[in-house]
């Protein structure tokens, strides 16, 4: 599937993208996934930025660079000639990072998003991390004739994983990040399922591997022009049908706590008076994804332009 859309859009636009130069920021997981399918699978060249130095990723032939965030210089001359940035990075890095590209002329860049699309996110998100800042840096300097598209993918498989995210050195600092943390304990058959949204209606979450990702943006590169947002999902299904999977998988029923938003505001409210940082961490987390975060089967939803709307099988 993947390898029509991008052949249907050679069609469309004449012939590939010239070799290009391309920095991804950050060492993550899912930056990993990116740096080995454009060494093996790609004609791209490419850098990887650091904050530390990474024998590990440099014994596997790659160039990696160590760079100071909060030195416009130093980023600004590693950036001199790259085409494209991959930021797996948040916060003030990531805004100093795209301030450097647009000052060397960068010609397109990708914030670090990859989970439900901007368009269904509050004004007073609780999980930006710096997003919303970075997204209206970008538009500010999209008139300036950097490009930016955003990778909407829902929730990573992986997830749900032995050791969770935090087996693919990915949230690492969050609430979330390991094995158990987020709707359901495989290893300990227990669920916490938000399993009604406000309107009464059960809520539905848009998954895929953080390697299908990292395949998607790869491939992406080599399209001419991109939209605001490039949509992708492995499967689309309700939270208590994932966990179905879960109990299929273990052979047995989970011990299953069922949630609507209410509830749950509820179940906020205990956790802040108990003053349970993790608990209501993961609470909120549960609260997102019932308002439908990592849920985009409406074409409707969009952020800027109509995305591409595509479902990877």
């Amino acid at each position: 599937m993947l390898l029509k859309i991008i052949q249907s859009s050679f069609a469309r636009t004449g012939t590939p993208m010239p070799p290009m130069r391309i920095a991804i920021a950050g060492t993550c997981g899912l930056a990993q996934y990116i740096a080995n399918l454009l060494a093996t699978q790609s004609y791209h060249t490419f850098i990887v930025l650091s904050r530390n130095s990474n024998p590990a990723m440099t014994t596997r032939g790659w160039q990696v660079i160590q760079v100071t965030y909060t030195s416009a210089s130093d980023l600004r001359y590693t950036l001199a000639g790259v085409d494209t940035v991959i930021s797996t990075i948040n916060g003030d890095a990531q805004l100093a990072l795209i301030d450097a590209a647009a000052a060397v002329h960068v010609r397109r860049f990708v914030p670090s998003e990859f989970e439900g699309s901007p368009a269904v996110r509050p004004i007073n998100d609780v999980f930006d991390c710096g997003r919303r800042a970075a997204l209206s840096r970008l538009q500010h300097y999209e008139s300036r004739g950097m490009g930016f598209t955003v990778f909407t993918c829902g929730i990573f498989y992986e997830r749900f994983g032995p050791r969770g995210m935090r087996a693919y050195q990915i949230g690492l600092r969050s609430a979330i990040g390991g094995e158990g943390e987020y709707i359901m304990d495989i290893r300990n058959c227990k669920a916490k399922i938000p399993y009604y949204d406000s309107a009464g209606q059960p809520v539905h979450v848009c998954m895929m591997s953080a390697q299908d990702v990292a395949r998607f943006v790869v491939a992406a590169l080599d399209l001419s022009s991109w939209p605001r947002e490039l949509r992708m999902k492995g499967e689309r299904m309700t939270v208590s049908e994932v966990v179905s999977i879960g109990e299929a998988l273990r052979g047995r029923d989970f011990e299953r706590a069922n949630y609507t938003k209410e509830s749950l505001q509820d179940d906020l409210t205990v956790a802040q008076a108990l003053r349970d940082d993790v608990r209501e961490q993961r609470t909120q987390h549960l609260i997102v994804t019932a308002d439908g975060r990592y849920d985009f089967a409406s074409e409707q939803r969009h952020f800027g332009s109509m995305p591409y709307h595509i479902n990877l099988r």
